[in-house]
């Protein structure tokens, strides 16, 4: 079976896991958000990237769920003391090895496909990790604070201000004229189903289907499409989606993001029609948590179970409910 998932970084990585405990046998293929890349200290860092390849290679610290596991963070201490920052982004020493390997081969000219594939070779995730694009793209937020109204790297809005400061827009800058790294199109057009796993569907799935030609990919694969909803009894399962779906206006339910996806209605069409009909959204499924069972997304079969990723078997049980309802 050919998998592909659209995946950010802690909730992607924590369920990519249990993809690969439920079908050891399947060709999956990741395509991970870049938006959230940031340049500190002259070295590019990738975090969602790396914090799968760390997840599922083995090397990621269980207890915070991103970086190193057996930290230690020197080197942000000695920058501290000489009062160079930023304070807010934890750079560790282990972590700082990856950071300097992929500034070096992207300052000697390779694409970030071809240095994720790289950095892979040491990691052996047991997928194939693929960047949404080689393009610089990076989530800038527009605030208003005592300062004015300034945009702020999503980092800073995330880390340092802890999203606390709400966000008049959230704008994924270079995206409209990036291109989708090689192999994503192939990935979502040949797959036998895609996931989006419960990523931020803002600053993580919707960036990724913000690169020109991946939405498009999205709703035209002959593949089921399922989502995992990130939200559960009007809350987020982890870290702070509701203030990014607030941003753009969305409430923060299971349904609306849902309805905010889309179904692709498939089901709904006859069969004589379904070529000729238009596809509104991207889901033919939509995997709630059972407090959610009442959730509705017009085009789109909704499946109520449990979507705690409390442990691994919690997590593999989570991804044989949305292959049910893909139907594979």
């Amino acid at each position: 079976m050919r998998v592909t998932a659209l995946a950010g970084g802690i909730g992607g990585a924590r369920f990519l896991r249990g993809v690969l405990a439920a079908l050891p046998d399947a060709d999956v293929t990741v395509i991970g958000n870049t938006g959230d890349d940031i340049t500190l200290h002259g070295l590019r860092i990738c975090p969602d990237l790396d914090t799968v390849m760390y997840t599922l290679g083995g090397g990621i610290s269980a207890e915070r769920g991103w970086g190193r596991e057996d930290e230690s963070f020197v080197v942000a201490e000695e920058l501290a003391a000489y009062g160079v920052g930023p304070a807010w982004f934890g750079l560790g020493d282990r972590d700082l090895a990856t950071h300097l390997v992929r500034t070096e081969m992207l300052d000697a000219g390779y694409p970030l496909s071809d240095v994720v594939r790289a950095l892979c070779e040491r990691w052996q995730p047991g997928v194939r990790l693929l960047p949404m694009t080689d393009d610089r793209v990076e989530t800038h937020v527009v605030i208003a604070d005592d300062d004015g109204q300034r945009a702020v790297h999503f980092q800073e809005w995330w880390l340092r201000l802890r999203a606390a400061v709400p966000a008049q827009a959230i704008v994924p800058l270079r995206a409209e004229t990036a291109k989708p790294a090689p192999g994503v199109l192939d990935a979502i057009g040949e797959a036998d189903v895609v996931l989006l796993p419960p990523s931020n569907p803002v600053v993580s799935i919707g960036t990724i289907l913000a690169v020109p030609g991946v939405r498009d990919a999205v709703r035209e694969t002959a593949a089921p499409v399922v989502g995992v909803s990130p939200i559960i009894g009007g809350a987020a399962v982890r870290g702070m989606a509701d203030a990014c779906l607030t941003a753009i206006g969305v409430e923060t339910s299971a349904q609306a993001v849902g309805v905010h996806y889309g179904g692709r209605g498939r089901a709904a069409v006859p069969s004589a029609a379904a070529d000729a009909a238009a596809p509104a959204g991207l889901l033919d499924g939509w995997l709630v948590d059972t407090v959610d069972a009442g959730a509705v997304v017009p085009g789109a079969t909704v499946l109520a179970r449990p979507l705690l990723m409390t442990d691994l078997a919690a997590t593999v049980a989570i991804v044989r409910s949305a292959l049910e309802v893909a139907g594979v």
